[in-house]
């Protein structure tokens, strides 16, 4: 299975490249984590937010591999623990579709891109800076494969 991430913004700080990198690294080659970076519209004081958001989801939905399982992260979506991540993996992986994650940027994601969900994810109730809801996923996801594969990572 292959993860997508798909996430709007692009020029991420040299942290936040390194971070994820990490994580992504440290996939086995079967659930391979893939990033894919969508320019963010350009806002500025008179800024048509909804029509930049449109175009932003035109792009992300453009980048999602037909097929995909569609997740969106969203702070109204579900809160998982840990072990409610790993299991999901476990479905997604019976599924035998790969995923593509969402991520939006400052307005959060299109209503395009929440239509198409299949699964809304909600990380905190907090809003977190984008950048860093990459590293954070990413740690996520390799935190439920180490559950699943009883890899030492994960250690309770």
């Amino acid at each position: 299975m292959k993860i997508q991430m798909i996430a709007v913004g692009t020029k991420m700080p040299a942290w936040v490249e390194t971070g994820f990198a990490e994580y992504q690294r440290r996939f086995p080659k079967d659930m391979a984590l893939e990033l894919i970076e969508i320019p963010a519209g350009k806002r500025g004081k008179n800024a048509d937010i909804k029509r930049i958001l449109h175009i932003e989801g035109e792009k992300t939905l453009a980048a999602i591999s037909k097929g995909n399982r569609i997740v969106t992260l969203e702070v109204t979506g579900k809160a998982l623990d840990t072990h409610q991540l790993a299991k999901n993996m476990e479905k997604w992986q019976l599924d035998g579709r790969d995923v593509s994650l969402l991520i939006g940027g400052p307005e959060g994601l299109a209503p395009e891109c929440i239509a198409a969900s299949e699964q809304k994810w909600s990380l905190s109730n907090l809003t977190l800076p984008h950048p860093l809801v990459r590293i954070i996923v990413a740690e996520s996801l390799y935190r439920g494969w180490s559950l699943n594969n009883n890899h030492p990572y994960h250690r309770e």
